[in-house]
């Protein structure tokens, strides 16, 4: 079984805080060598609502600057 597949839960109660999941890319993983680290945070219920509403708002505010920034490659 990979460890990518999801596995059965043993309880159906919600987490009392959240888990915090870290992870810093290794230095042929860096893009032009930038330190790079991604920190997950896992919550459920209202707060899990919440979190998923503020990230599509900043996912879409970067999507909107990437667009208004894009360089087209010169001929």
């Amino acid at each position: 079984m990979s460890d990518l597949e999801e596995q059965p839960r043993n309880s159906k109660t919600s987490m009392a805080e959240p888990r915090i999941i870290s992870y810093n890319l290794s230095e042929g993983e860096r893009p032009g060598g930038m330190k790079v680290r991604y920190k997950i945070r896992i919550v459920s219920g209202p707060r899990a609502r919440a979190v998923d509403e503020a990230q599509a708002r900043v996912i879409r505010e970067v999507l909107e600057w990437s667009r208004q920034h894009r360089q087209r490659p010169e001929r």
